[in-house]
């Protein structure tokens, strides 16, 4: 028994069920060649133009390990507190998948680069903000699978489907994978523990400088297992994986669903079947891929062809001291420098905004302005797409750009919304989107004055107020001439003109 019929209450799931949770996070890495060949590692080209023997497996190919992977899995494990191996080795994990053109992928197995790390997240509750430890298994290296396209169909899935298309220029791109331990105590903020790990881990290997980490391209991908066990227990029990999440929202979704669902299994009588399941991001529930394999189902043996990886200490710590300062640092000095309140900094860490925000800055605006962007046009529309805001498709420079022209006088807040659905939409620069949709203020006095004056002659009674002295009747005049000219019209030189003609 896999999917019941109707699904416990979340909040009653809780009552009779502690869930445990692990997360296992891909990170692909920005290397300018594959992990262990010299193909481009390079998002959006032709399909199956970034290939080699190497890469495809084939016969008499030999591969080579990239120094510069090694090194970012180094700085990545150092950033979450793990203990770098003096000794490792690659491993060939064998299982069939027709995207993996080698039917093997060299990855590590018991002796990976990085382990025993932790990391603290917060969690942003109607109480305020609260802090978990999330203790680190493993990271280790590997290389990525090709990529499947399933033509035909409702689902994209390979049910349904007329056929099948594989591009293998992602196998052999560089990944670390970073494996928690089981993630317990949490309670119902569990699905929100998940999603604030990922988002901070977003931000870790940003801050590195190792991964674009963009889970909207796959840079990013995320594996939420979770199992419940009977309240007060101490237990863990049967896990399902449910692969490749790719936005925080959807993190906490897909695990706020698996409690419900294995919520009424177990209450049902049944049992949790150990397996893989697929996340549907527009339904909103997860359906059985395939029965899990344990560790013993990969055969796994060493990698013949490669040397073992050994990293001197020295290397190690000249590689610590390259790592950014901490997350809770990093926060701390944001606010100071920009200035927020407590509940300012916390929703916008909470908003998943904090590094869109400070690259933001970094492009001209200032702190209050992007945050104001982000946080409420940017984040209202990401909640209708039901995406996350870095998937949006505008970055920091086009939203600075946007406020550099509300500050110029050029667009008003007003008109700045129209530019953002422009930019959004595909069709330009913010520059551009003004020019083609004819969006500037109007400034200039002549069609002004023309505008001032028929909002006076159509509103005798208030042009009258201000005349006995009554300015702040004005804003009825303002507001007559700022419809007619569309939300045009440069209000503050409106108001000048509106005074000029009345005193």
């Amino acid at each position: 028994m896999s999917t019941p019929t109707e699904l416990v209450d979340y909040d009653e799931a809780l009552a009779s069920y502690d869930p445990a949770m692990g997360l296992e996070v891909h990170v692909e890495l920005n290397t300018a060649t594959k992990m262990f060949c010299g193909c481009p590692a390079v998002f959006g080209a032709a399909p199956n133009t970034q290939t080699c023997p190497t890469c495809l497996g084939l016969p008499g190919s030999m591969p080579a390990v990239n120094a510069r992977a090694v090194e970012s899995a180094i700085r990545i494990g150092l950033a979450l507190n793990c203990e770098i191996a003096e000794w490792c080795r690659f491993a060939r994990k064998n299982y069939f998948y027709p995207d993996m053109p080698k039917n093997f992928q060299t990855s590590q197995y018991d002796e990976p680069i990085a382990f025993d790390g932790w990391t603290d997240v917060e969690v942003v509750t109607a109480d305020g903000t609260e802090t978990f430890r999330v203790e680190i298994e493993r990271a280790h290296m590997e290389e990525d699978t090709g990529k499947s396209l399933h033509v035909g169909g409702t689902t994209g899935r390979i049910h349904g489907a007329d056929y099948s298309l594989v591009d293998y220029n992602r196998a052999g791109i560089p990944l670390i994978e970073i494996v928690t331990r089981p993630i317990v105590g949490a309670g119902d903020k569990a699905p929100a523990v998940a999603r604030a790990y990922v988002a901070h881990l977003r931000d870790l290997i940003v801050g590195l400088g190792v991964s674009e980490a963009r889970m909207d391209q796959g840079n990013l991908r995320a594996d939420v297992n979770l199992s419940l066990s009977p309240a007060g227990s101490g237990t863990l029990g049967t896990r399902t994986e449910t692969k490749n999440v790719n936005s925080f929202r959807s993190v906490e979704r897909a695990a706020r669903y698996e409690v419900s669902r294995q919520a009424a299994i177990l209450r049902a009588g049944g049992s949790i079947t150990q397996e893989t399941r697929h996340w549907h991001e527009d339904t909103g529930v997860t359906t059985s891929g395939r029965e899990k394999s344990d560790a013993e189902d990969y055969r796994y043996f060493p990698e013949p062809d490669l040397v073992p990886v050994a990293p001197s200490r020295e290397w190690v710590e000249e590689l610590r001291a390259t790592l950014p300062e901490p997350p809770r640092a990093r926060r701390s000095r944001l606010q100071q420098e920009w200035g927020f309140s407590d509940l300012e900094m916390r929703d916008t860490v909470g908003a998943g905004a904090l590094g869109l925000v400070e690259e933001t800055v970094a492009c001209g605006a200032s702190p209050q302005s992007a945050r104001k962007w982000w946080l409420s046009e940017l984040a209202r529309r990401a909640n209708e797409t039901g995406t996350d805001l870095a998937a949006l498709p505008i970055g920091p420079v086009d939203v600075a750009r946007i406020q550099a022209l509300v500050d110029e006088g050029k667009i008003n807040d007003k008109l700045a919304r129209q530019v953002f659905d422009g930019v959004l939409a595909g069709e330009g620069t913010p520059d551009e989107v003004v020019a083609s949709r004819g969006l500037a203020v109007v400034s200039d006095d002549g069609a002004l004055g023309e505008a001032v004056d028929r909002a006076i002659e159509a509103n005798p009674d208030v042009a009258a107020k201000i005349r006995d002295g009554k300015v702040a009747a004005a804003g009825a005049l303002i507001g007559a001439v700022m419809k007619e000219m569309r939300g045009q019209a440069d209000a503050g030189r409106v108001r000048e003109l509106i005074v000029e003609r009345l005193s």
